[in-house]
């Protein structure tokens, strides 16, 4: 029934908004005093009942408690002693905004609250989207400096949305941590009675932690229980902080920036923050997952049905010791082993021979490329490959002609020495005229070069983040962000078909603002086939397969210095959008042929991994690690199976798979073997892993008829 009810309503009587999904209920009333305040988030109920439940009750009503009712955007004004979504002070000194209900909008899947203060002329939006068939709702808020006189508003903190967990026994908190070469760590800890803040101060989504999070009561698993979970679409600084109070409220706000946003808004001016996206389930994490896999592959990713490619990189086999020669025997190589898209790494501009010098100079290189780059590229496509190019436009070194010409072009605050990292120095993307700079340039090397892909990097954080002169110095960390993403967004539409990969020195700026623009990121650089299993399965808490960019490179790896099979290595790395990054000329001839044939697999099953529904049906924290694609109709099905360490006496056990249909066969397309889809579900499949550590197995299946 609930289906055909509308996306969203809005009753004003009683201010109730009601947003419906497939699989949830979401509800809000206006409270007397003109603020939006939750109301209800979970399985699907009737509008009446909703209608009936009483204003929210403090358990320790006093004097010195807060509102009971949780805010939607809560400001700093009134009984609220939680951290503050909206801050804002006036010319004046006063601090806070006090609401006055101004109406509403609905349009389709899209609910407008407009809340004007009672004081001021300031304008407040909180917007609501949901999209048929989805379960997410996206929300943001815009905030608009109404009056005439010249009498600025300064803007401390705008979040883009509060969010609320209902009244549970208890509260677990799972979110991603790490660091470079370790990143989507993910945490599943108890919830404290305090604040928890999730934070990036590095002018990037970041390393470290990611604004991604899931609450449930403690008792949720893969398979099962009430999961909320809530994502940010930034990829600058930001900040969510995660607050549950001593009488039992567990609420959340997030958005951009980090301490701080430091904007002024003037007469006429309107700020905007970016979309911070929630879903609810009652099936457990696997579940939503999927839903955010669907929700990326829908209405976030550009071009979600093309299929990724089979990327050779050449980082790892040259550094920066790059020349033609070298790149164009790479690129055969890579030909061979069935490679569809040939990047050329770091080293191929300016006087780039290592990290300290021609970064922002985007020229070939004479002495590596005496006739450019387009004979290379020529090279590739007649190969029958796509050519990339490696780029890193918001960076510059000292020693480099960009900054001779231009050092005023850099993030820097007067008065401060400029920290260096790797030897860079950040090039200020919120001055029209570098934004204007870096969308020259890039739009010139991929026309002039006839360049298919941009990998896209950014290899340091933001320090003494200024501007010079500038009357809104701190609108950097959110102008710095908007201006890459406009830069992209104006590649692919003056090249149609361009495709760009997301790169911050590996997983540094991986979210759903850039991945709107971006067609997968690069998840690590650390390519270890052991780390990338808990990497890979972090990623995947919200991020689909194809968006994950995976590499096959070199026994020893080089960055732990592992050593491990080649097959293991590929398995590890199908489970993603699948890439090529060893340094292929020192491959034997039987690796080659392997790699080969191991690429033709990765091919055929492509569709499955890329867009199917993916299960975690054995986690990394087991002695086996197990990854279930499924077909949407249940007609095919991979199952990746990966044991980096054997015990003697331990066998692997069978690999269950819950998402078939126990009523159903099907046939093991390697083995010939009809299965019974109920054995399968309840009991599992043998994963046939070879002796020994780094073991690994592919396993086919395709639903045959009864």
């Amino acid at each position: 029934m609930l289906a055909t009810l509308p996306l969203v309503t809005f009753e004003p009587g009683p201010g109730l908004a009601v947003l419906r999904t497939p699989n949830s209920v979401y509800a809000l009333r206006v409270g007397a005093d003109g603020s939006p305040r939750h109301v209800y988030w979970g399985a699907p109920v009737d509008t009446g009942l909703l209608s009936e439940l009483p204003e929210a009750v403090s358990p320790a009503a006093s004097s010195f408690e807060a509102d009971a009712a949780a805010d939607e955007l809560a400001p700093q004004t009134g009984a609220r002693f939680g951290p503050a979504g909206l801050q804002v002070r006036f010319s004046d000194g006063t601090r806070g905004v006090q609401w006055r209900f101004a109406g509403h909008r609905v349009e389709g899947g899209e609910l407008r609250l407009l809340l004007d203060d009672r004081h001021r002329p300031l304008r407040t939006e909180l917007c609501y989207r949901v999209r048929p068939g989805t379960d997410v709702i996206e929300r943001w808020t815009e905030l608009t400096h109404t009056g005439t006189t010249d009498e600025p508003v300064s803007v401390g903190r705008l979040d883009s949305a509060a969010w609320t967990a209902p009244p549970l026994a208890d509260y677990r908190l799972s979110h991603l941590v790490g660091g470079w070469n370790s990143e989507f760590q993910l945490r599943r800890d108890r919830l404290p009675v305090a604040e928890t803040v999730l934070t990036s101060r590095r002018g990037l989504t970041g390393h470290h932690a990611s604004p991604w999070l899931a609450v449930d009561d403690g008792t949720a698993t893969e398979e099962s229980g009430e999961v909320w979970s809530t994502a940010l679409a930034w990829s600058g600084s930001w900040r969510v902080t995660v607050h549950r109070d001593p009488v039992g409220r567990t609420t959340w706000t997030g958005g951009f920036g980090h301490e701080g946003i430091d904007w002024t808004l003037r007469p006429g001016e309107s700020l905007r923050t970016p979309v911070y996206a929630g879903l609810y389930t009652p099936q457990g994490f696997g579940a939503a997952s999927r839903a955010w896999h669907d929700h990326v592959r829908r209405h976030v990713l550009p071009e979600p049905g093309r299929d990724r490619p089979v990327l050779y990189n050449s980082w790892e086999a040259t550094g920066f010791d790059v020349h033609e020669a070298g790149q164009m025997r790479l690129a055969g190589l890579a030909a061979r082993a069935g490679a569809e898209l040939f990047v050329l790494d770091d080293g191929w501009f300016g006087t780039r021979r290592d990290d300290r010098s021609g970064l922002g100079d985007w020229t070939p290189r004479p002495e590596a490329f005496p006739r450019g780059l387009r004979p290379l590229a020529d090279e590739v496509h007649r190969l029958g490959m796509a050519f990339g190019l490696w780029v890193e436009p918001e960076m510059v070194n000292r020693d480099s002609e960009l900054y001779r010409a231009h050092p005023e072009w850099v993030v820097h605050s007067p008065r401060l020495d400029a920290t260096e990292l790797r030897n860079q120095l950040v090039l200020d993307f919120g001055r029209p005229e570098v934004e204007a700079w870096a969308q020259e340039t890039l739009d010139r090397l991929v026309r002039d070069h006839d360049v298919d892909w941009l990998k896209w990097d950014a290899n340091r954080a933001f320090t003494e983040a200024g501007r010079h002169g500038h009357p809104d110095p701190d609108r950097l960390w959110i102008d710095h962000t908007r201006a890459v993403h406009r830069i992209m967004d104006r590649l692919r539409a003056a090249h149609p078909g361009l495709r760009i990969e997301a790169c911050a020195g590996g997983g540094g700026r991986v979210d759903l603002g850039i991945l709107a623009r971006t067609d997968q990121a690069w998840t690590s650089d650390n390519t270890d086939p052991v780390d990338r299993i808990g990497i890979q399965h972090g990623f995947g808490q919200l991020f689909p397969a194809q968006a994950m960019a995976a590499w096959v490179t070199d026994s020893p790896n080089g960055v732990t210095g592992r050593l491990t099979p080649l097959r293991f290595r590929f398995h590890v790395a199908m489970a993603g959008a699948l890439g090529l990054g060893g340094d292929l000329a020192s491959w034997s001839e039987e690796e080659l042929a392997e790699a080969a044939g191991l690429v033709d697999l990765y091919k055929r099953i492509r569709p499955l991994v890329q867009r199917g529904h993916q299960y975690r049906v054995a986690p990394p924290t087991g002695p086996v690690t197990a990854v279930h694609y499924a077909a949407p109709d249940d007609s095919a099905h991979v199952v990746l199976v990966w044991r980096p360490t054997a015990r003697f006496g331990h066998p692997p056990a069978p690999v269950r798979l819950p998402a078939l249909d126990p009523g159903a066969r099907y046939v093991d397309e390697d083995l010939g073997r009809v299965h019974s889809g109920a054995v399968l579900v309840r009991q599992g499949i043998d994963p046939r892993l070879p002796a020994g550590d780094h073991a690994s197995s592919l396993i086919r299946l395709r639903r045959v008829a009864p």
